[in-house]
């Protein structure tokens, strides 16, 4: 498919904002921004650095596009955070651990930031907005 995988590890605001800027200078690129606790606290960065390079942005929660990422896709964490509870609650019950099922996530959303696709000059499908679960302007 032509599409070359680069990862940048960073740990900090300085390192993210060198990684892509770095990133940048390739032509035809975009960010798949994966879940960390370093991402989500600087997602913010991570958002203005992308924009500020013209890079279109995908994430796996919606706190990125809300702090300015082009979209995300992915699970509804409070649909996890239950199943998570339904599972100690099972435990506290009783229940094997190695009886438990393994659960995957069945839930799952699409978020568009309507502000920063116009800022990078996107237009929108309109077939991506009517399967959005949520647009940001």
């Amino acid at each position: 498919m032509g599409v070359e995988v680069v990862p940048a590890p960073a740990s900090n605001p300085a390192e993210i904002t060198a990684a892509i800027d770095a990133f940048a200078r390739t032509p035809n690129g975009g960010l798949i921004v994966l879940p960390s606790a370093v991402g989500t606290r600087h997602r913010g960065v991570i958002a203005q650095a992308a924009l500020r390079h013209g890079l279109p942005s995908i994430y796996q929660l919606r706190m990125y596009p809300a702090s300015g990422g082009l979209m995300s896709y992915g699970i509804l964490q409070a649909e996890m955070y239950a199943q998570a509870a339904t599972y100690v609650h099972r435990i506290l019950k009783g229940a094997k651990l190695g009886e438990l099922p393994v659960q995957a996530a069945t839930k799952f959303e699409m978020v568009i930031n309507l502000k920063t696709a116009k800022a990078l000059g996107i237009t929108v499908p309109a077939t991506m907005l009517g399967r959005a679960d949520e647009a940001i302007e």
